[in-house]
């Protein structure tokens, strides 16, 4: 390769806190290599016709490490194929992969990185088999993906949790109610375990743990008894009770939407204990605004760690944090390998010793 090439940078999926930080430290990375960068423009869509792309430098990129988002745009539906249930993937026709190798060699880009979750980095694999060589970056805020111990946006989507139960405490008390906060999770309930425990949750209800609702109710019933002004509940999206299955919004792009489980089990909350309940759903209001300090440094080392696989030609890797530290492991080893929250592991334990209940 030439001291002065190019590569590219796209970002796919559902946006996060987080995003913008990894561009700009890919970009100032790149700027100080002498390497040119471009960006393409809704996700893994803007290789195709019509193409779209904007060039990126370090001075255009001031500025943004503090907005949530992604400059460059993304999506999670389209013409390329998606993870579409959890151990399932999708190959992307090959029409679609040979359009978007012609685009990446007509643009001479000699490498692109890839910032995305399971399903985009699912894509990036194809694309590195296509011959085109490839750079993951994970993002998550729902923080399962386990070949790393943390992805970016996970931090700020908890912060988020846990504001908005700090504010969600006192209008319960004042009225004496119960209240239920459905919180994003589809698979693993990291959110709503961080979340809930650093909001001070009284009952945590998340995929791992198939709950109660007799269970529920008496607990419900027992904290009243006991002088408790109002109970806080926050459940996850993904979360279900024993023996029945999640709750359903239908289906959007190539994966089901979840929701309403936050709804269903207010309303059989009021009718079981007669207690006056209500649902609270920060839906995409966990996805949106300013990353915290912790995703910005994250995001900052992703995006460089991510020009130095470029630069090291170590193609096909995804950037992973463990034990504090920035490495990289294969995106096939990557991909298709949720991180769970251990019912039996130590912050579960942590938050039943402290009284918090999990439908148990």
């Amino acid at each position: 390769m030439d001291d002065r090439k190019r590569i590219a940078i796209l970002t796919s999926g559902g946006d996060c806190p987080g995003l913008n930080a990894v561009i700009r430290a890919a970009v100032a990375a790149a700027y100080n290599l002498n390497w040119e960068v471009i960006g393409f423009v809704d996700g893994f869509e803007g290789m195709l016709n019509p193409v779209r792309y904007r060039k990126l430098d370090a001075r255009g990129c001031a500025g943004i490490l503090s907005l949530g988002g992604t400059i460059l745009g993304t999506t999670n539906r389209g013409r390329f194929a998606g993870k579409v249930a959890e151990g399932q993937k999708a190959r992307v026709p090959d029409d679609i992969m040979l359009e978007a190798k012609r685009t990446l060699e007509g643009l001479g880009v000699s490498a692109t990185i890839v910032i995305g979750g399971d399903g985009s980095l699912t894509t990036a694999e194809q694309l590195q088999e296509w011959g085109m060589p490839v750079v993951g970056v994970p993002k998550t805020i729902d923080n399962d993906l386990s070949a790393t111990a943390m992805t970016f946006g996970f931090d700020s989507a908890t912060q988020v949790v846990c504001e908005s139960l700090d504010r969600l405490h006192t209008t319960a008390a004042s009225h004496r109610r119960v209240l239920v906060v459905e919180v994003m999770g589809r698979h693993a309930g990291w959110i709503a375990l961080h979340g809930g425990v650093a909001g001070a949750a009284d009952a945590i209800l998340i995929p791992e743990i198939p709950y109660s609702l007799e269970a529920i109710c008496k607990f419900v019933d027992r904290r009243f008894e006991e002088g408790y002004l109002s109970t806080m509940i926050v459940v996850a999206e993904g979360a279900k009770p024993e023996g029945g299955d999640i709750s359903l919004k239908g289906k959007g792009g190539t994966e089901h939407r979840l929701g309403g489980i936050g709804e269903t089990l207010a309303t059989q909350i009021m009718e079981e204990t007669g207690r006056e309940t209500r649902a609270v759903v920060l839906g995409h209001l966990q996805r949106g605004g300013q990353p915290t300090t912790l995703d910005r440094m994250l995001g900052t080392r992703f995006g460089v760690a991510a020009v130095d696989l470029i630069r090291e030609e170590k193609f096909g890797q995804m950037v992973s944090y463990q034990n504090y530290e920035i490495g990289s492991v294969p995106i096939a080893e990557a991909v298709g390998q949720l991180k769970t929250v251990n019912p039996a592991g130590q912050v579960v334990r942590i938050a039943k010793e402290i009284g918090i209940h999990f439908g148990q």
